[in-house]
Parts: C-alpha cells; structure tokens; sequence
C-alpha cells in the first residue's frame, strides 16, 4: 500500500523517535515503585480468572496486589492493556524493566500520533510533525515517557479521549439519525472508561467536550452523551477490580485518597524544604517555566495569538481553539488558585501539557513564514530544538532532572529542586558497585531499596538503610539520593565510595561506612 504524502512528515518523526528509542531503553532505571506498580497490574489480572471462578478458589483481594493501600485508587487499565505487549517483549528475551520501558515508551510514540491529529488542525503535514517533534523532545516527557507507567500513559489516553470526542461531535449533523449517532458514542465512550480507569480524573476530558458541543451551539445532541457515559462507566468498571462490590462507594473512596496521596511527602523548591501541603502558590508556574526548554512559552504566545487571529476572522473555527485552550488554563487556575497538596513536580498533570506544544507548533509555523530562504528556516528550526537535543544527549538517561537557563541549568538547580526524584539513578549507582564491591558486601538503601536490589549482585545483601540502620557496620557501604538532599545529611563524615551524576547534579551516592 503506498503512503500517502501527507503521512510521510508524521511517519519520518515516529521513525526517528522509534530508532532513538529502540537504542536506549535499557539506559533507564526503575523508578520508585515501578516494581511494585507492576506487580499490582500482573495481580489484578487474577481478577479475570474463569478457572478460580469455577473452582471456588476465587479471591478479589487477591487481585490488589501486595500494594493495595497505594495503588488500587489507581484503575489498573494500563497496566491490563500494557501488559499484553509487555508479556510480549519478556518472551523474546528482556527482563521485566526494560519490557515495560519499552512498553511505556511505545504508547508515548501512539501519543504522538494523536498529538499529531490534534496539530492538523491548524497545520500543514510538515509543520504539524515539527510541532510533533518539539513535544516529544522536551527532556522532561522524553524521560517520562520510559520510566513513568502512571502518568505519561494516562496523558496519551486523555489524548486520544479528547481527539476522538471531538471527531464525535464533528459527525453530529442534521442528517444523522438516533442509531448512528450512538453508534457514533461507542468507540469514544470506551476510551473515557479506560482513561477513567487509569486517574479518576478523566471526567475532564468528556466536561471540555460538552464544552465544545455548547459553543458550536448543538444543545439538542446533549442526549448523546448518556450513551457516552454509561459505555465509559460500564468499561471503567469492567477494568477496574477495585470498584466491583460497591462501584459507587469505592469510587468516592478513590476520590478522598487521591486527594491527599503526597501530603506525608517532604519537597525542594527554591532552596526550601516544604511538606506537599505546604507549597507556595508559585510552585507549578515555576516549574512550568523552568523545566521546560526555553523556546517553548515564547512559541506558545506566538502561536495562541496566531490561532486566535485566525479564529477573530473567521480562518478558522472559534470553537477548538477555546477548547483546547481551556484544557490547560483550567486546570493550572484551579492548581493555583487551590493550591492542592503535591509532589515530584508537575508529573501528575502530564496530561494538560499537549494544548501547550499545539499553540507553540503553530508559533514556530508563524516564525517560519517569516524566513523566506531555506538556510534561514533551517537556521531557526535549529535554533529551536537545540536546548531539547543538547540535554537529551547530555543527561542522559535522567533528563526530567532538565533545568532550563531561566533557572541557571541543571548545575544551578542542584541543591535548589528536585532533580532525580524518583530514584532512577540506583541502577547505574547498583551496576557501578557490582563492578568493584568485595564480595558479600552488604549495601544499605536510603529509600525504596527493592529498586537497588534489582540491579545488584546475587551475593551483594541489600538492607533497608531507614528500618535496619541500627544494623550498620564498619565496612558496610550506604547507597542515597539526593532528593530534599538526603545525601548530604545522612553520615555527613562517611566517605563517598562512589557518585552518580549529571550536568554538574549529583543524583545518588554510595558511602563506606567507618
């Protein structure tokens, strides 16, 4: 089958990804609770268990995993459908970490192609895979896109929710009878239940919907969405073990836990220490401004007016600007505004960032208009991607520890913010003392020391370096992060028996103990 033209600018960007992809997954560490998140979605498959149903064996708690308390207000949908192609790469060989990595990174690429839908809007073929490729080279989602299972796969899904709704809408015409505008709800009502089945926070994406239908003024199809919902209630619930003794009331439970999950959790921002409930206002606009590549907030004001001009006269439609635009400006007003307890940095609202890299696409269209030779419009594109490929190679595999020039570069941000807060940097700091540890050596861990003994040797003990470090002996070494710089704090006269690091950060160290 031949591929159109208009394909090939999207195809060459995913190619490329997929190439860079492919030839790095491994780099990447297991993140906080990566292994335990895991072992919840390969329990609650148990949940679907014909066999333990017919023999009476069957046990819905078995299904939560031994991480319930974290982890079952968190609908296991990805972790069901990830599965599948995870299992996949485990057969031909890879361990568990790297299948998933790979995983994770494969539903990023289906992101973009959406995202890619979403810039054909607005944009030509080239253009929009430009905008395309802008958004998957910012550090901070490039390294998400491996190690992180919870938040980069429920942003691709909110993504395709939001894209496939919009295409509903758009075939809601007078000539549509009943049947095949319900017809219409089934494919976007399932992807709203897997979403809703991944953060309860999906509902979002079907209230910008009705948004959309009430600005295009098409009130008399707001019956269509009780079709949506029940098909998108019916799958959340499907997919979602947890909630099938008492749907309702566990879904409200769900609701309250979320919201406090980090309160406990103790942050860096700006050079002070602050419990998640304790944050200043400014903490997300900071970290916005600051962690993602310099071009990009300059690109996305070109390109909001550019579109909004567009839409003032009448080139383009009003409604989908405003939509799209809402998406991010409602949820970072209520970030602010609520102020809400939070952690490692704005991971959880991944999913509001693509509206973002829309407007900045159309920005680095509008700027190219303006160069008339092609060595002026080369010049540009690589002006603009230049901060994204620089600290990709440069810190490498721990790019979402990115800190632009606005806030002095990574060097500068060290000691100032987070930085590798979810402890991806145990496997090169594990890999590192297997190479020139003595033999049954006994390595104490800071914080989650599951992680370390992922990648440690078989006859290296690892030890809890927070219940048992009454256990501690001469000659025992100490492996620590530097979240709320840890690593300065703990056995602040034990010698540093190895560092990893990049862009002038220290991640984690290992200290000897004397």
């Amino acid at each position: 089958m031949q591929i159109k033209f208009r394909e090939f600018p999207l195809l060459l960007t995913l190619l490329l990804a997929l190439v860079i992809g492919l030839a790095t997954f491994r780099d990447y560490g297991l993140s906080w609770d990566e292994p335990l998140y895991y072992e919840y979605g390969k329990a609650s498959q148990t949940a679907y268990s014909t066999s333990a149903r017919l023999n009476g064996t069957f046990d819905i708690e078995e299904s939560f995993g031994s991480s319930a308390s974290d982890h079952v207000t968190r609908g296991p949908a990805y972790l069901l459908i990830g599965g599948l192609v995870e299992g996949v790469l485990e057969s031909l060989g890879l361990d568990i970490a790297s299948a998933w990595h790979l995983t994770n990174f494969l539903t990023f690429l289906v992101g973009l192609t959406f995202f890619h839908a979403l810039a054909r809007l607005w944009l030509d073929p080239w253009p929009a895979a430009l905008s395309t490729a802008f958004f998957a080279a910012q550090p901070v989602l490039w390294n998400h896109a491996f190690i992180n299972p919870k938040d980069s796969p429920f942003s691709v899904f909110f993504l395709i929710t939001i894209v496939l709704g919009l295409r509903m809408m758009d075939n809601w015409e007078e000539d549509k009878t009943k049947k095949e505008i319900i017809k219409s709800t089934v494919l976007p009502g399932i992807l709203l239940g897997i979403t809703t089945s991944i953060r309860f926070i999906a509902p979002y994406a079907a209230i910008l919907l009705i948004v959309y239908l009430l600005i295009k003024k098409k009130w008399k199809y707001l019956w269509a969405f009780l079709p949506y919902g029940l098909i998108a209630i019916g799958v959340m619930i499907a997919l979602w073990p947890f909630l099938w003794e008492n749907p309702i009331e566990r879904f409200t439970l769900t609701l309250d836990a979320m919201a406090g999950a980090p309160a406990n959790l103790r942050i860096l921002f700006m050079g002070n220490e602050y419990r998640a409930y304790e944050l200043p206002r400014r903490y997300f606009p900071v970290l916005l401004a600051a962690t993602l590549t310099e071009p990009t907030w300059i690109l996305f004001i070109i390109g909001l007016v550019a579109v909004f001009l567009k839409a003032f006269r009448k080139k383009i439609e009003f409604a989908k600007p405003i939509v799209i635009l809402l998406w991010f400006g409602i949820v970072i007003t209520l970030l602010v505004g609520l102020n809400p307890p939070n952690s490692d940095g704005y991971r959880h609202y991944l999913f509001i960032l693509p509206p973002v890299f829309l407007f900045a696409g159309v920005g680095i269209h509008e700027i190219l208009k303006s160069a008339r030779h092609w060595a002026f419009k080369a010049i540009i594109v690589f002006a603009v991607f230049l901060p994204a490929i620089y600290n990709n190679i440069a810190l490498h595999p721990y790019q979402y520890a990115y800190y632009n020039t606005f806030a002095g570069g990574t060097k500068t941000a060290f000691r100032e913010y987070e930085t590798d807060y979810w402890l991806t940097c145990y496997k090169e700091a594990a890999e590192a003392f297997n190479a020139s540890a003595p033999q049954n050596a006994t390595l104490f861990v800071r914080r989650e020391p599951y992680i370390a003994a992922y990648y440690t040797r078989p006859d290296i003990a690892v030890r809890d370096g927070r219940m048992e470090a009454n256990k501690m002996q001469s000659g025992d070494f100490l492996l620590v992060n530097s979240r709320i710089n840890e690593d300065v704090k703990i056995l602040k006269d034990a010698p540093i028996y190895l560092e990893v690091g990049r862009g002038g950060a220290v991640f984690c160290v290992i200290k000897q103990i004397r």
